[in-house]
C-alpha cells in the first residue's frame, strides 16, 4: 500500500459535477431523439408520450447529475439530494484504503482506471468530471499514486461533435414543427 504523500485538509471539501459539455451534450441529444416522438406517434400513443418525454428527461438529469467529492477523509460518488433516494449508485474510499491503479483498455481504444481498495475491490475512477487536472492533482496528491498518464475516457472532440449533430436535429425539428404548422 502507497502511504498518502500528502492529504488535503480535513477542512477541504472539493466538488467535481459532470463536465457541462459531456452534461450539455447528452440531455440535448435525449432532446433530439425523443421530442418527435409525440408528434410521430399513434393518436392512441400521443398522450403517453408527452407524460413520458419530461419523465425521461427528469430521468436523464438525475443520472448526469453524479458528483465526485473529495475531502481530508477520502473520495466519494453521490448523487444530489433531490435524486439520491431513488439513485442508490455510487460508492466512498477512504484514502488510506485506495492501494493502486488498475487501467483498462475499451473496445473503442480508450482507457479506463479502476482504484483498487480493500481486498480485491475495483472503483471506476472518474474521468468525465469538470475540472479534471485539478481532481487527478488531488487525487494523486492524496493517494501518492503517479496519475500524470491518466487522461479523459473521450477527448472533447466527440462531445464538440455530438453536441453540433444533436443541436442541428433540434433545429431542424423545429423548423419541420413550424413549416408543419404553417401548412
Amino acid at each position: 500500500m502507497t502511504p498518502p504523500s500528502a492529504e488535503p485538509p480535513a477542512s477541504e471539501h472539493h466538488a467535481y459535477p459532470l463536465a457541462p459539455l459531456i452534461r450539455f451534450t447528452l440531455l440535448a441529444l435525449y432532446l433530439a431523439l425523443v421530442l418527435p416522438l409525440p408528434v410521430m406517434a399513434p393518436p392512441g400513443l400521443r398522450a403517453f408520450c408527452l407524460v413520458a418525454l419530461p419523465l425521461g428527461f427528469l430521468l436523464v438529469s438525475a443520472l448526469l447529475s453524479e458528483q465526485v467529492q473529495l475531502d481530508g477523509e477520502g473520495v466519494r460518488v453521490t448523487y444530489p439530494g433531490w435524486c439520491r433516494w431513488w439513485l442508490r449508485r455510487g460508492w466512498s474510499l477512504r484514502w488510506e484504503q485506495i492501494h493502486g491503479l488498475m487501467p483498462i483498455g475499451t473496445s473503442q481504444g480508450g482507457t479506463v482506471y479502476y482504484l483498487k481498495g480493500p481486498g480485491s475491490s475495483r472503483y471506476l475512477l472518474p474521468q468525465r468530471v469538470a475540472r479534471f487536472p485539478d481532481f487527478l492533482e488531488r487525487v494523486q496528491q492524496a493517494t501518492g499514486l503517479k496519475l500524470s498518464g491518466v487522461g479523459r475516457i473521450t477527448p472533447a472532440w466527440t462531445y464538440w461533435t455530438l453536441a453540433g449533430l444533436s443541436v442541428t436535429m433540434l433545429l431542424g425539428e423545429a423548423a419541420a414543427f413550424a413549416l408543419g404548422a404553417r401548412v
